[in-house]
């Protein structure tokens, strides 16, 4: 019996060495990640009905298992009848009265009975957005401009209603979505203590990007956002220019087919305003879709191809400037955006055709 046991434990610790050699041998060679791509893949490719070969089964993942049976391809994001209610601390906006229509007054008392003591942040919105599109998702303060991206990228959840992203939705797949998507926002910061260099292999090791893909898309990077002269300075030395930068490029890393730009220009100079310009045309050349929420106007009006004018988290007007240009009898944004809040009364079909 004691030679039995002594035997069993000299396979076990055979085995052991053995297992630990491999880990290092793939640790080594940058293919640590293999055996549990393969053991997630076959999970998930015996979990739905679809045949891939092998070329697909070691390449990315099976995109059918998460995406909509109704997803159409053009289509890189779709939000229908998005509504958010947060819980009330004290107030409840509202519309005044006035302002109302019947059928929003019987929107209103349904959605008092469901939701009696919420706060509604985002109402019923839907829009989409195609690849290779820019779209400005514009509003003043409390619009629910910036709820509606979080509900987008699967960091809040609904109250009702759905927001898909390449096909799959931000309330059932969240992870799956966040790996398309990249978020560029004024209130990110950086980790100080880190070089850009340092923070950008960090974040591509966190979306599992093999250390070659990492180090040669940050080669690109570098390039394309002028990142070489401060790409080994810590963090906290870079100018606010600088650290937005290092954000876009920490946006691009993964490569998302789409970009979310929060205030994306908020306290930079004209330099790099240019810079986050550029950036944004060089999404659109390489087919990504973009969604940018900002207050300037007049920076949005020469960027975006259409535009979703939110107010007290409704859509007030969608489309593109020509579109609203026709609907409102206004020519620049910043009217319409007047218009929207009910700062100013609409001008009349006489005075739009002058």
């Amino acid at each position: 019996m004691n030679e039995f046991f002594v035997r069993f434990l000299s396979v076990i610790s055979v085995l052991s060495v053995f297992f630990s050699c491999f880990l290092l041998a793939c640790w080594w060679f940058d293919f640590s990640a293999f055996p549990f791509i393969w053991l997630k893949c076959y999970i998930k490719f015996n979990s739905c009905s679809v045949t891939t070969d092998a070329a697909a089964l070691f390449g990315v993942e099976c995109n059918r298992c998460f995406r909509s049976p109704h997803a159409d391809d053009s289509t890189m994001i779709r939000v229908h009848e998005l509504t958010k209610v947060f819980a009330d601390i004290g107030r409840r906006k509202r519309v005044p009265s006035r302002e109302r229509t019947r059928r929003d007054a019987v929107d209103d008392a349904s959605a008092d009975k469901k939701h009696p003591t919420g706060i509604v942040a985002v109402d019923r919105l839907s829009f989409q957005v195609s690849r290779g599109e820019v779209y400005g998702l514009l509003g003043p303060n409390g619009a629910g401009k910036t709820t509606t991206l979080r509900m987008i990228l699967g960091l809040l959840r609904p109250t009702s209603g759905f927001a898909e992203v390449d096909g799959i939705r931000s309330d059932e797949s969240e992870n799956e979505v966040k790996r398309r998507i990249g978020l560029v926002s004024a209130s990110a910061g950086l980790y100080q203590w880190l070089t850009p260099r340092e923070l950008l292999l960090f974040f591509a090791d966190l979306y599992g990007i093999a250390p070659s893909t990492a180090r040669s898309e940050l080669d690109r990077l570098v390039d394309l956002l002028e990142l070489s002269e401060f790409i080994d300075q810590r963090c906290s030395t870079l100018s606010t220019g600088q650290k937005q930068r290092v954000l876009l490029a920490r946006a691009l890393i993964h490569d998302p087919a789409m970009i979310l730009l929060d205030e994306p220009t908020r306290g930079l100079d004209i330099f790099g305003t240019q810079v986050v310009f550029d950036y944004i045309r060089h999404l659109c050349e390489n087919g990504k879709a973009v969604i940018i929420s900002t207050h300037r106007l007049h920076e949005a009006q020469g960027l975006c191809d259409r535009f979703g004018l939110m107010h007290e988290g409704r859509m007030a007007l969608e489309g593109s400037l020509s579109e609203l240009r026709e609907k409102t009898g206004m020519d620049s944004l910043a009217e319409m955006f007047m218009q929207v809040t009910r700062r100013v009364p609409p001008k009349s079909a006489t005075e739009a055709g002058a």
